[in-house]
């Protein structure tokens, strides 16, 4: 189960203190340590794409089914596809605000189910108003995402093994699939 990202010297690291209990994806980097005194040979940590470690996220797996990332915009940008859910324009995040379905106004919640990506135009036409008060269809339907989802939408630059590996682990009636395709 995909639990998060780790930069290249938190992989070497649990590689080192032998945390891995295996890798798979594409070779991304070979780091080259130390002499050993003793032997006389240069210690060499091959990191993977992809690594699993031992253990468990007892907290995760308990609550798999009632997990709830924290919601903020650049995720909730992501899971929208950067596209305005009122107009269906694609616009850069810096023209891309939150929008609140059921407004706060109107006792609506800043949660994941209330909230979708929307241009600044199509937010301040809707301002406090519902969708229907402002005659303004939406899009698609707000949802949590799941852990393995969140993870996604946390990535910077995903690998195409890791892509592989994270959808696998979406379920497979997620809307992400969709989402994933405006994307495509």
């Amino acid at each position: 189960m995909p639990l998060e990202w780790v930069n290249y010297q938190d992989a070497v690291r649990l590689y080192y203190l032998e945390q891995v209990a295996y890798s798979c994806g594409t070779h991304l980097y070979t780091v080259h340590g130390g002499i050993c005194a003793r032997t006389g040979r240069r210690s060499i940590i091959r990191v993977n794409s992809i690594i699993a470690t031992y253990g468990s996220n007892r907290v995760l797996t308990r609550n798999r089914g009632r997990y709830v990332p924290p919601l903020n915009n650049p995720a909730l940008f992501r899971r929208d596809a950067h596209l305005c859910m009122y107009c269906g324009e694609r616009f850069r995040v810096s023209d891309l605000s939150r929008d609140h379905v059921t407004p706060i106004s109107q006792n609506g919640a800043d949660t994941w189910t209330n909230v979708v990506t929307a241009c600044r135009r199509c937010n301040n036409h809707k301002a406090g108003r519902s969708p229907e008060q402002a005659g303004m269809e939406l899009l698609a339907v707000p949802f949590t995402p799941t852990h393995a989802e969140y993870i996604y939408l946390q990535g910077k630059r995903i690998l195409a093994d890791q892509m592989e590996f994270l959808m696998a682990h979406f379920p497979r009636t997620s809307l992400m699939h969709e989402r994933l395709k405006l994307l495509g």
